[in-house]
């Protein structure tokens, strides 16, 4: 972390896949509430709007590279960031295919598309890089209500539902080995929005959705423990 005039720290988070979309918007979020960022993107060459935005961050924004689908990636990123102390990790990550297909439909390739994005890469970034995290800070994914075992009384995105199912049941696994911390974790459930992601049907926008989402994870910190929240701050079923 880094001192401000007043000799208190500025908070630091890292957004792991905040080159656009709703990471650059918690980014810029976070950066409006007085914290200072680290950002990844996958794609070294592009300008993305997190370059914009750290373009406008008098420094307090910091670009970093980072594929979670490239494991190798993980020790140098975690190499740079060895001096750094953060307040916050947070994975967003997600893709999706096949929406209206069963499960059994689904092609070898494309299920394990969705589960090594959705689930096994958000946990090898955070294994990675959890020892950056202070030991009161906070871990969170990007989860989403349709993990939910309980509320799924529709069926659909079943490829989707599962990733996030088991991205859920990895950090219960890994918020376990953690319980003698005093470390918060958060599965965020953020409702459908208008992204990439959620498509043009989506009933909320990240305008609206990213500050509700910021008070959320600002409300774990310093409370021990994993939860599954949605965008209000209530507990998801599993």
């Amino acid at each position: 972390m880094s001192s401000t005039d007043n000799g208190r720290s500025t908070p630091t988070a890292l957004i792991v896949g905040a080159s656009r979309g709703l990471g650059c918007a918690m980014a810029a979020e976070f950066l409006d509430r007085g914290w200072n960022v680290l950002g990844t993107v996958r794609d070294t060459t592009a300008h993305t709007p997190l370059h914009d935005l750290a373009g406008r961050a008098d420094g307090r924004v910091t670009i970093e590279h980072l594929d979670i689908n490239e494991p190798g990636q993980l020790a140098p990123l975690r190499e740079r960031l060895a001096q750094r102390r953060l307040d916050l990790l947070f994975v967003n990550a997600g893709t999706t295919n096949n929406e209206p297909t069963p499960i059994g439909a689904v092609p070898t390739a494309d299920f394990i598309e969705v589960m090594v994005t959705n689930a096994l890469s958000p946990m090898r970034a955070i294994e990675a890089l959890e020892d950056l995290v202070s030991p009161t800070g906070l871990i969170g994914v990007m989860s989403s209500g349709q993990g939910s075992m309980t509320n799924n009384t529709s069926a659909g995105r079943e490829v989707y539902r599962g990733s996030k199912a088991a991205l859920n049941m990895f950090m219960r696994s890994f918020a376990v080995r953690q319980a003698e911390t005093q470390r918060g974790f958060v599965l965020l459930a953020p409702g459908w929005i208008r992204t990439a992601l959620g498509g043009p049907d989506a009933p909320y926008t990240v305008e609206e959705s990213v500050p509700l989402l910021v008070d959320v994870l600002l409300s774990k910190l310093g409370t021990p423990g994993l939860e599954y929240l949605d965008r209000w701050g209530r507990t998801v079923p599993w």
